[in-house]
């Protein structure tokens, strides 16, 4: 069932770790559902499936979020197994997912400061191709999977645009830069090893770069800033600087405008501030 599911999720466009993260949920619940019947599940079951979300959330104790990320697994496994004949009935639907409060604050944690402060430590202590690496996801806003993505082809610094190829959703989109990104990564591309690569950040043996490998990295350096957070602070600086709701989503490769209207509130220590003047 499950190589089929992973093969399924892959022919339809799913990101990679979409994929992953969805085939570990699946797993999760056959192996919930083998412990209680002994056996694999022929079909999926509404009734079993409620029964599972009764399990995470009393005995895993889990968030209604991470409960809902692993309903989101199960939904398209009970589409995959509707289109491959083994049932004929849906379970469940989105109506299902549990209610989650949207948080207010901006989810930005770090400031300028730190985030300048952080690139001037990585330039000096890994060079060229990992300051670039960090001034895109800064100052550019792509996630970390388009930045491993990136191809030569994909760069204009005359033109000063990056094409995403592969976005979330498996969407283009054409990300303008200035010249803190144009000016890390063309110094970056002078030292960059001559190979037939086509990537754009490559590995020390010549290869693309893993997402694993830009983790170390990071955590070398910083207990708080990711690269995830690095995007949370493009958002929140992008729209300081002046750029429209629209323009912060288009740069980012948000589907949902409700994402980019987030960083329009102010942050969790502004609001600290704030209740200290109630």
């Amino acid at each position: 069932m499950l190589v089929g599911f992973r093969r399924c999720l892959i022919e339809s466009g799913k990101a990679e770790n979409t994929v992953k993260s969805y085939c570990l949920a699946v797993r999760g619940f056959l192996h919930w559902y083998q412990g209680i019947r002994g056996q694999p599940p022929a079909q999926l079951l509404r009734q079993d499936v409620l029964n599972y979300i009764t399990y995470l959330r009393t005995i895993r104790e889990l968030s209604n979020r991470s409960v809902n990320a692993k309903l989101a697994a199960l939904q398209a496994l009970n589409e995959f197994l509707i289109e491959t004949g083994h049932q004929t009935e849906l379970v469940l639907s989105k109506r299902d997912y549990l209610r989650v409060q949207t948080a207010y604050a901006n989810p930005s944690t770090i400031s300028k400061d730190q985030v300048e402060m952080f690139r001037q430590q990585i330039l000096a202590g890994q060079g060229l191709r990992d300051y670039a690496i960090v001034t895109v996801l800064a100052y550019a806003g792509l996630r970390i999977s388009e930045v491993l993505a990136l191809r030569l082809g994909d760069v204009d610094l005359a033109a000063r645009e990056i094409t995403v190829q592969h976005g979330k959703g498996d969407k283009m989109r054409v990300v303008f830069i200035g010249d803190k990104v144009v000016n890390a990564i063309k110094e970056y591309l002078q030292r960059r090893p001559s190979t037939d690569s086509p990537y754009l950040f490559l590995s020390r043996k010549g290869g693309a770069l893993s997402r694993g490998q830009v983790n170390r990295i990071f955590n070398l350096y910083s207990d708080t800033i990711t690269p995830h957070t690095l995007r949370h602070f493009f958002c929140s600086n992008a729209i300081e600087a002046g750029y429209s709701i629209n323009e912060v989503a288009n740069q980012a490769g948000h589907s949902n405008i409700h994402t980019t209207l987030l960083y329009t509130n102010p942050t969790r220590e502004r609001m600290k501030e704030k209740a200290n003047l109630l």
